[in-house]
């Protein structure tokens, strides 16, 4: 299927028209496209003769580029492709140098992908983990910076570019320098603003960066990626061995003294199986159907959505349910405690789509909710 265009946006998705989805938080609405792909690559994996397998790998390739020129400015050799975040999150911790005594900062609430990873890793060196907590009234931005001066022999910083409850941001453009001038490794988890968000790679230098493939990215769950610095691509030690990552040469030998030499670049951190047709066929026709719309038209396009919701917070006089200092793409609804049951009540009987997150409820709106749909969903807020 060709790429919709943007002023057909709303008609792209298979979604029913009474559903107001703002929970892409935790997975999107499906393309017609991406859906259409996966049908497809279903019916062609029938036949596998029509498949050969030098096509497969074109495709694999194919598809690394796509997400290269999207995400990662066209670095197609710093790309790898994982089955999920959390994969190349523990590719990342088992690469970055850790030692003895050694602290990895983290935000305080951090997904769990973005911790478990390292407290695994500081429980086998003898390093620690250690949580940037705001303080009232401070930002995660300054809260990071805090406990980075305030920590010694920090190793690692590993962070997302908005936190998965309520979408406040982090200034990694103000972070990022301060890591460097630390001599810290930066990892970052961009599955809840990749898609969205622009990917900095020049000015934060991080080492690693991962995001799942699916929720703003549009594809499937399983299908995710990982980008290295240049020298992991040379010296970096992959979770898996297995033939995909290997040039073994036009006969394919794998010889008993020793493995072929890895493929170029971060390919090496690539996981088994990722030549499954089907997880290809769907990531191309999202990843196509995004590089048609372009991010920075999805960003605004979603800070008008979440923009008209706070608005209409404030002409209701519930200002102090807004979330400061949120991403364009997501936010927090900050419902009193006594009343969050009625709320989440009525959003659902409404069919409105959101998730329960620390007290709060998240509201992570698709591309197929206007913003005049938000003045909607305050008044049903404010009278359950």
């Amino acid at each position: 299927m060709p790429p919709v265009a943007w002023e057909d946006r709303h008609a792209a998705f298979a979604l029913p028209d009474d559903v107001r989805y703002l929970d892409v938080a935790s997975t999107g609405p499906r393309l017609a496209s991406v859906q259409a792909a996966a049908h497809a690559a279903v019916e062609l994996a029938a036949t596998p003769w029509r498949s050969p397998h030098d096509a497969v790998m074109q495709q694999v390739q194919s598809v690394r580029q796509r997400a290269a020129d999207l995400l990662f400015g066209g670095d197609v050799d710093g790309v790898a492709m994982i089955p999920s975040a959390a994969y190349g999150l523990a590719t990342a911790a088992r690469n970055v140098p850790l030692a003895r005594g050694d602290a990895v900062l983290v935000l305080d609430g951090q997904f769990p992908s973005n911790l478990i990873a390292w407290q695994q890793r500081c429980a086998e060196v003898g390093a620690q983990v250690v949580a940037a907590t705001p303080a009232p009234g401070q930002s995660l931005t300054d809260a990071v910076l805090a406990q980075l001066q305030d920590t010694p022999r920090i190793a690692v910083v590993s962070l997302p570019h908005c936190h998965w409850h309520d979408g406040r941001l982090l200034d990694l453009d103000r972070i990022a320098p301060a890591v460097q001038a630390r001599g810290a490794a930066l990892v970052l988890d961009l599955s809840q603003s990749a898609g969205v968000l622009p990917v900095r790679l020049d000015l934060w230098k991080p080492d690693f960066v991962v995001s799942v493939g699916y929720k703003w990215l549009l594809g499937p769950i399983g299908l995710s990626w990982l980008w290295a610095a240049p020298r992991w691509r040379s010296q970096g030690t992959p979770i898996e061995q297995h033939w995909i990552t290997r040039d073994p040469g036009a006969d394919w030998t794998f010889p008993i003294a020793a493995p072929p030499p890895f493929l170029p670049g971060a390919r090496r951190f690539d996981a088994g199986a990722i030549n499954d047709p089907i997880r290809l066929a769907m990531a191309a026709a999202g990843l196509a159907q995004l590089q048609h719309w372009g991010l920075p038209r999805i960003a605004a396009a979603l800070a008008e959505v979440t923009a008209a919701l706070d608005a209409a917070l404030e002409a209701r006089g519930l200002a102090d349910w807004k979330t400061p200092g949120h991403a364009p793409h997501l936010t927090g609804l900050r419902v009193p405690g006594a009343r969050l049951d009625a709320v989440a009540a009525a959003f659902a009987a409404h069919r409105i789509l959101c998730a329960r997150r620390q007290g709060g409820l998240r509201l992570a709106p698709s591309l197929t909710v206007r913003p005049a749909q938000m003045q909607a969903v305050v008044e049903i807020a404010a009278s359950a």
